[in-house]
């Protein structure tokens, strides 16, 4: 006991290869020892096996080294640690990872390569959800080219809002290019401003308008003004055919009501014999 030497056997031994508790040398077997190469907790030093320890590649928990293959939890510094909330850069492999680099886990933070896989992680080309960064695949992704619910977005051009699909989008649910609203569906181009315009649909401003260039509510043709629209160019409610105005038209350049006649203003145009 209490030795200073080499080849030691017993506690609080000073120099190489020795066996016991506190020994302060390499290669030593036990507890508290300071070197390269131990076995045993709380070692200081390169290649240890326990807890706690400080140095590279050990093996144990509450690791502390640069450059080194820690295996554990809590970690720091280093690369290619393998365990739970290291702190390095490199390829991590565990929960609440920090660093640059491949972390695999949860709660990861990177940049550069920022090839992370896991759950919240912040960087670029993150694979899981709630990411924030560019090239994500996940879920209430925040940057560009993400492939998620909450920000799917393309040619660069950033959505704002919840669940929109496409580029430059800001609300609710669009679907398509440049929607401002709720519920927006396109193809071919967008800029539907309101609430549940769909089909082609584009440059819509209002209600459920399923036609193209409509401004109003529930219009199912095209450039129609008003509600309810289902011909091609009207304004007014309820209008069946092509640029009538007023109510309840389905002829043709007819204003009034209740036209089914051809280029007359008035009511009843088409329906009364004669009128």
């Amino acid at each position: 006991m209490f030795n200073s030497g080499t080849h030691n056997i017993g506690f609080f031994n000073s120099g190489e290869g020795n066996l016991g508790i506190g020994n302060s040398g390499v290669t030593n077997t036990g507890f508290f020892n300071s070197g390269n190469l131990n076995t045993g907790f709380s070692n200081s030093g390169g290649l240890n096996t326990g807890f706690a320890n400080s140095g590279d590649t050990s093996m144990g928990s509450f690791n502390s080294g640069t450059g080194g293959f820690n295996v554990g939890s809590f970690n720091s510094a280093g690369g290619g640690n393998v365990g739970n909330f290291n702190s390095s850069f490199g390829n991590n492999v565990g929960n609440f990872n920090s660093g640059i680099g491949f972390n695999l886990g949860s709660f990861n933070s990177g940049a550069g390569h920022g090839s992370n896989t896991g759950s919240f992680n912040s960087g670029i080309r993150n694979t899981g959800w709630a990411n924030s960064g560019n090239t994500n695949t996940g879920v209430f992704n925040s940057g560009t080219l993400n492939t998620a619910i909450g920000g799917t977005e393309i040619l660069d051009v950033d959505n704002s809002g919840f669940g929109n699909i496409g580029a430059g989008n800001s609300g609710f649910f669009n679907t398509g290019g440049f929607n401002s609203g709720v519920g927006n569906s396109t193809s071919g181009g967008g800029l539907n401003v309101g609430l549940f315009n769909s089909g082609t649909g584009k440059n819509s401003t209002g209600i459920g308008n399923t036609g193209d260039n409509t401004v109003g509510f529930f219009n199912s043709g095209d450039v129609s003004r008003g509600f309810f629209n289902p011909g091609m160019g009207n304004v007014g409610v309820l209008n069946m055919g092509f640029a009538n105005s007023g109510f309840l038209n389905w002829g043709l350049i007819t204003s009034g009501a209740l036209n089914a006649a051809t280029k007359r203003s008035g009511f009843f145009h088409g329906l009364i014999p004669g009128w």
